[in-house]
């Protein structure tokens, strides 16, 4: 279990100012797979007993200094040792190849994640919650349904990445002839990157705006290219995934066992973001036939957009109260 020699900056060089009530450092670790995962981690100033800790990843093609280190500040400084991290291939975190994502090793990074978390000596194994943002909402409701370790779940503002590539956004591609259609071009990329000798980058938010986008692509815009939220090693604020990244999720459906989910779960979405069919039916699936319902809840942050969810937007919409209460409860 080797770990991969990292360079990590060590200025702070978040997209939100640093807490004075929270102790911040450095940290690496390696997944099943070989590959070392950069953090960093939080923890309330001048804390020496064991914490009950949350790691937090997200959103899909975000870095850990954007919104899941906001995240993780804030509930460091509720009480909570936190974790944010880069997922393979991104960001500080390692992997020969980059701009690549995987339904299975991004799962993995969580539960390497609560690995890192149970023997570092400073969180109580027993008491260990995720948090998922965006494409990561999906991805920690999988890691719900696989490691038993974790003990409560927040899924913010989520996307099922494995349907949007398989469906199109809104199942607007549901058909066999889309998705045919898709994997012929993936495959063809494929052969042009061999050629190549280098990957081809599917491109970041675009930029400049086009004045009749969707309004889901201002939304990304407002916060992946402007001051707000925009970081140099964020693949959404530059040249984003390769094209042939996500492959592989058209034929992994990632929320088949969801509702065999034992633990605590708790979606977030706002009621005008575009992305709310994912949290909606999400937690739908969770509950249905389910002997673990009772722990479960939907809870929907009238007017707030998908990126209102990442930083609290214009309206503070973040609930970090309702967070710190959930946590509280199931990781007592």
């Amino acid at each position: 279990m080797k770990k991969e020699t990292l360079t990590l900056t060590r200025e702070w060089d978040k997209t939100f100012p640093k807490s004075d009530k929270v102790d911040h450092s450095k940290v690496t670790f390696v997944n099943r797979y070989g590959i070392t995962l950069a953090g960093d981690l939080y923890a309330p100033k001048g804390a020496a007993d064991r914490l009950p800790a949350i790691a937090v990843c997200g959103p899909f093609g975000a870095v850990k200094e954007q919104c899941a280190g906001l995240y993780a500040q804030t509930m460091a400084e509720r009480g909570f040792l936190t974790l944010a991290f880069d997922p393979s291939f991104t960001g500080e975190s390692g992997g020969n190849v980059r701009y690549m994502a995987s339904p299975d090793i991004n799962t993995e990074d969580f539960m390497a994640a609560v690995d890192f978390l149970s023997l570092c000596g400073k969180a109580d194994p027993d008491r260990i919650g995720i948090i998922g943002i965006c494409g990561w909402g999906g991805m920690a409701v999988n890691t719900a349904a696989l490691d038993t370790r974790v003990k409560a779940t927040a899924a913010m503002t989520m996307y099922d990445m494995t349907r949007v590539n398989a469906k199109g956004y809104f199942d607007a591609e549901d058909s066999e002839e889309a998705r045919y259609a898709k994997r012929a071009a993936l495959c063809a990329q494929r052969l042009a990157d061999l050629k190549a000798g280098e990957y081809k980058p599917g491109g970041g938010v675009v930029d400049p705006l086009p004045e009749d986008a969707p309004y889901f692509v201002k939304d990304y815009y407002d916060y992946y290219k402007t001051e707000r939220g925009y970081h140099p090693r964020s693949l959404n604020s530059n040249g984003g995934w390769n094209v042939t990244g996500c492959e592989s999720f058209l034929n992994q459906p990632i929320l088949m066992y969801s509702n065999e989910i034992r633990s605590a779960v708790l979606v977030v979405h706002g009621d005008a973001a575009h992305s709310c069919y994912f949290g909606k039916d999400a937690y739908a699936d969770m509950v249905k036939d389910s002997k673990y319902a009772d722990n479960k809840e939907l809870l929907l942050i009238p007017g707030a957009s998908h990126t209102d969810l990442y930083d609290g937007g214009k309206t503070n919409a973040i609930p970090f109260d309702r967070l710190e209460g959930f946590f509280t409860a199931y990781l007592h």
